[in-house]
């Protein structure tokens, strides 16, 4: 904050009791100017919200001798104009250089593309390009915002693309949430990129749109809050098996929230081998017995549940080794912890508040892992697209398939190696360098061996 303080009539300990009713912080005073009559003080606070922000400004704008001139926030400072921008790989320096970047020598590459459409991953953008693209319709925990607001969210997913994996990404906000509407559209621009990745749009009409997609375009599809959320759940579930020495084939799994996450991940378990998984939504277990409007529940019934359990999550939790939370704060009570099999494993994905709090949930969990940074065992998609993509772009993959996410899913558990390995330490950083190249890595060796690759990868 910049304030404008008035020597006679303020009182800086009016100011320190406001940041203290607001639940701040102050870090840093710093002097900006000073008169006989005023002072122009910097004042950086920490530790607030957006609606403690509010009300700490509210406070100090009724204070006498106290003017507000400023109010900035770090984290909005950081979008200022956005948070990517293009940049050039040839400069024109003189006419020559024009005639080459643009007419009349653009020409002679057009033709070369129209006569070998395959040419315009050589000489495009095409071969290093994503588009990143949402509706606004499941943005984070927002829900429906529309695609303006959705823009922040995937700048900073094009923003990771390029820092963790040198992938040019753009983001496409569409103005529509028609499933038949998006599907026309990112088809439409498709030509430009060499892969498409599908982000923050709402569950079931998600499941279309990806299928649709990968059936009528040959650039890989990913849609990130499906399977990038199952390839790291899947990373974190085999490092927390290696602790507790069980196998994925003897597990009960329960995963709470049945949408796009969870369906996936259940898929995804199942492709590494899971055998047992009990999903439960609000009406509870997903089981054959029960006729539902949401046919993708009806898909998952048939392929989960093998006992066919019934009832609610305190009840079908009891033996269970696994829980995965993909649902909604607090839902899971520390009695249903106590009741899972010995060494139980908790992913509580839900954010910002997870489905259990994690030091509660401490004393009876042998391994805790939830989506937040400020905990041990971050599970977050970061881990996991970078690479998938770079590996599919350079082997110019048609499609990411189930075999190219399993193998990310291994790749990322073996970057923690077993010295390293500890309840505490399951899954790696974001920012560890070795990840998205042993994913990179991993996901061409699955494109090859699937036969979905059409070239071999750039050393």
């Amino acid at each position: 904050m910049r304030l404008q303080l008035d020597r006679e009539t303020h009182s800086f300990s009016e100011i320190a009791n406001c940041i203290s009713i607001a639940g701040g912080d102050v870090i840093g005073i710093d002097v900006i100017s000073s008169t006989k009559t005023h002072t122009v003080r910097d004042i950086t606070v920490n530790g607030l919200d957006l609606t403690n922000s509010k009300l700490l400004i509210d406070l100090i704008s009724k204070l006498r001798g106290v003017k507000v001139i400023n109010i900035s926030d770090r984290t909005f400072l950081m979008h200022l104009g956005g948070k990517i921008e293009t940049g050039l790989k040839s400069k024109i320096k003189n006419r020559d250089d024009l005639s080459r970047v643009y007419t009349p020598g653009v020409a002679s590459v057009c033709t070369a593309i129209a006569e070998e459409p395959d040419k315009a991953y050589s000489l495009t953008i095409k071969r290093n390009t994503v588009a990143v693209i949402s509706d606004g319709t499941a943005v984070l925990g927002l829900g429906n915002i529309g695609p303006a607001a959705a823009m922040p969210v995937m700048e900073g997913k094009a923003l990771l693309f390029k820092q963790l994996a040198n992938v040019d990404a753009f983001p496409l906000c569409l103005d529509t949430q028609d499933t038949e509407e998006i599907i026309r559209t990112i088809k439409a621009v498709a030509p430009a990129f060499g892969g498409i990745n599908l982000e923050d749009i709402a569950s079931p009409r998600c499941f279309e749109i990806e299928r649709r997609l990968k059936e009528e375009l040959d650039v890989p599809v990913f849609h990130d809050d499906q399977h990038g959320t199952a390839v790291v759940i899947l990373a974190g579930l085999i490092n927390a098996l290696r602790i507790t020495k069980k196998k994925l084939e003897d597990i009960k799994v329960v995963i709470t929230g049945i949408g796009a996450a969870g369906m996936a991940c259940s898929k995804m378990l199942l492709s590494a081998g899971v055998k047992n998984i009990i999903g439960v939504d609000r009406m509870g277990a997903i089981n054959r017995n029960e006729k539902y409007d949401n046919i993708y529940w009806t898909e998952y019934a048939n392929m989960t549940n093998p006992d066919n359990l019934s009832g609610n999550l305190s009840e079908v939790i009891e033996g269970a080794d696994v829980f995965i939370g993909l649902s909604a704060p607090g839902i899971l009570k520390v009695e249903d912890v106590k009741s899972m099999a010995k060494d139980p494993i908790v992913f509580a994905m839900a954010n910002p508040l997870p489905e259990i709090d994690p030091e509660k949930a401490e004393p009876y969990v042998r391994v805790m892992a939830t989506g937040r940074s400020d905990f041990p065992n971050q599970i977050n998609n970061v881990l996991c697209f970078p690479g998938i993509f770079r590996g599919a772009l350079d082997s110019r993959s048609t499609e990411i398939n189930e075999e190219m996410k399993l193998a990310a899913a291994h790749a990322i558990a073996s970057v923690v190696r077993d010295e390293e390995l500890n309840e505490a330490y399951i899954i790696p950083s974001v920012f560890n360098e070795k990840v998205v190249e042993k994913v990179r890595e991993a996901v061409i060796k699955a494109a090859h061996e699937t036969g979905v690759a059409r070239r071999e990868p750039r050393e």
